[in-house]
């Protein structure tokens, strides 16, 4: 849920308008970058945040009657270009670990106070931080490559998730969060479940992945069947090719009984990726939802 800001104008997420209250929370007229600036949210008018809050059974500081329009940010493209960047930073976990909220305003609030300075929308978030003065340490993940390789080689390159092999290195609570990149905080992953975990909580990925123990075995199942079938496919193709090399012809009936059976059995394999996937499919639909749920749970933001 987004409000606009009665002052600047930003539609931002309904966190920026949220104020603790004593007995219920509040939602203000304001932002919390205009608040940050000294501005009295009580002053200032914003009848869609009043309507929330009233349905919503939360105090409203503000005053009654319509929004004048009139914003501190009269440009629309700028205005766009600063909502753009408090969505990056509302959603980097980094940024906002390493960066509070009220040190990130601040730069906000100064960039709007000088008419020479405009943050493109387009550009990189570590870009737009540079650009006002701030920086945050994107690159924490310091493994080195024998600690990769020790790692390798202690999971006999089986990923520790779905059990199909795997090479990925993977940090069981996500480097994001925790910063650990010790030997204890390492597993072993296939390229597939590091990217499905991201920066899910390892206990809860572990969790949901005991959910799908006969769809693991199917997955491993699929790739030992595979492997051997793409490589016969891929020997009888480089026989085809030094057949037609040694005869010094294309077309030939023993050639054509060779491109028949290959056929035969690249739609073989074809049919048996077709299935594979469908069950990658499910299993990354299931570790979604799980995630989206706990996420819900987390979140104490009843808007």
């Amino acid at each position: 849920m987004k409000f606009q800001c009665s002052s600047c104008g930003l539609r931002l997420e309904s966190l920026h308008f949220k104020l603790p209250g004593l007995v219920n929370d509040c939602l203000a007229s304001l932002c919390d970058i205009c608040r940050q600036r000294g501005l009295d949210p009580a002053a200032y008018p914003n009848p869609v945040v009043k309507l929330f809050a009233a349905n919503l059974l939360y105090a409203f500081v503000g005053k009654d009657g319509e929004a004048s329009g009139d914003f501190s940010l009269p440009d629309l493209k700028i205005r766009r270009s600063y909502e753009a960047l408090m969505q990056d930073y509302d959603g980097n976990v980094l940024a906002r670990q390493q960066l509070p909220r009220a040190d990130f305003n601040q730069a906000v609030i100064k960039a709007e106070d000088d008419p020479s300075f405009f943050l493109p929308g387009k550009l990189p978030f570590a870009e737009k931080l540079q650009a006002l003065g701030l920086s945050v340490d994107f690159q924490l993940n310091e493994v080195d490559y024998i600690d990769r390789e020790r790692i390798r080689a202690k999971y006999k390159y089986r990923c520790q998730y779905c059990g199909r092999r795997g090479r990925s290195v993977d940090h069981k609570d996500p480097v994001s969060v925790s910063h650990d990149n010790s030997l204890d905080n390492l597993i072993l992953s296939c390229s597939e479940c590091n990217r499905i975990k991201s920066n899910m909580p390892y206990d809860l990925f572990v969790k949901l992945n005991e959910e799908l123990q006969p769809l693991n075995k199917k997955l491993v199942k699929y790739e030992n069947a595979l492997g051997p079938l793409e490589k016969e496919f891929q020997d009888r193709r480089n026989m085809l090719a030094a057949k037609v090399h040694l005869k010094g012809v294309v077309n030939d009936p023993e050639l054509a009984a060779i491109r028949k059976e290959n056929k035969r059995l690249r739609d073989a394999i074809d049919s048996l990726e077709s299935d594979y996937d469908a069950v990658r499919r499910l299993r990354e639909d299931h570790f979604k939802l799980g995630w989206k749920l706990y996420l819900a749970q987390q979140d104490k933001e009843i808007i």
